[in-house]
């Protein structure tokens, strides 16, 4: 190393008042981790991701494997046996299960992206009287639990004649108070209001503003509320025990839940089934992670 490098190098360090005051204003992502840093994410990663684990653990396994003290920790190799025994099981209904869920969380997912981004627009940059009490009321709903709400709904649902029908889990999730008012605080702080009202002079309309100029501005939201709506979607379990208890083409959910009813339950079934279950949202989050965080970042740097 020559003087001129140990010269600068002692510049930079400085006394120590200038020094913590240099890594007080560096930005987060220009400040290299430390030991501990690592050390605290791959003990949170390994504790998170045990459970998954050990699900796949006993879905691999036999009858045994519960009760070996210590209980096995490595996986075995009876994961296609113990699959098979679940999709051939005649009342339960897993393989249609597994694509109920994806028609309903694809269409609810659909639906709430289009409804909820179109609401958003509508509450953010139009102006219409009662607007703000009309926003008040949507912000409103979020406090009232949606146990409150399910008898009202099997009654509406049974007027309808769709209880016992995937339609009646899809009409109660067409659009949701939380994705109208996320949409319409990204839109509110990304979309300028001078870009709407310069397309409003070349004389684009409303759907052509909302279409070509908002939908591309917000995509980031998209992708956020599209992974969280559709993730909940499939992991709702309640309301479609409710209303597809019985039928013959029940949900992920509800289908694991039967595997898991009797006087005797045989865990590797109901975990391999739960694995299976869980692979399309591990697949989902991996993909669309980096989404996530830049929805998330956005937002926060925007507002």
């Amino acid at each position: 190393m020559s003087a001129v490098d140990t010269v600068r190098r002692a510049a930079d360090a400085g006394p120590p008042g200038r020094n913590r005051a240099r890594l007080t204003g560096r930005a987060p992502q220009d400040t290299a981790a430390g030991v501990w840093t690592y050390l605290l994410l791959a003990t949170t990663i390994l504790l998170s991701a045990f459970p998954l684990y050990w699900m796949f653990v006993i879905a691999t396994s036999n009858d045994e494997a519960l009760a070996k003290i210590p209980p096995a920790v490595v996986p075995g190799d009876r994961f296609m046996t113990n699959l098979d025994e679940v999709f051939s099981l005649q009342d339960v209904y897993f393989a249609a299960g597994l694509v109920n869920s994806a028609l309903v969380s694809t269409a609810v997912t659909a639906s709430v992206l289009f409804f909820c981004s179109l609401a958003g627009f509508a509450f953010a940059k139009l102006r219409f009287k009662g607007s703000r009490w009309l926003m008040l009321f949507v912000v409103l709903t979020l406090t009232v639990p949606n146990q409150l709400g399910i008898v009202a709904l099997y009654i509406v649902m049974g007027k309808l004649g769709w209880n016992g029908t995937l339609l009646a889990v899809i009409a109660p999730g067409l659009v949701t108070a939380f994705g109208v008012f996320y949409m319409r605080q990204f839109i509110l702080n990304t979309v300028p209001d001078e870009l709407v009202e310069s397309a409003r002079m070349d004389g684009a309309t409303t759907m052509r503003v909302y279409w070509n100029i908002v939908l591309p501005a917000i995509r980031p939201a998209l992708a956020v509320l599209g992974l969280l709506t559709f993730v909940g979607t499939w992991n709702d379990f309640q309301w479609p025990l409710i209303t597809l208890s019985g039928t013959d083409f029940p949900t992920s959910m509800v289908a694991i839940s039967d595997l898991a009813s009797g006087n005797y339950v045989i865990y590797r079934r109901v975990l391999a089934g739960a694995f299976v279950a869980t692979v399309p949202l591990l697949i989902m989050l991996v993909v669309g992670g980096r989404q996530i965080v830049r929805g998330i970042m956005e937002g926060a740097v925007k507002s």
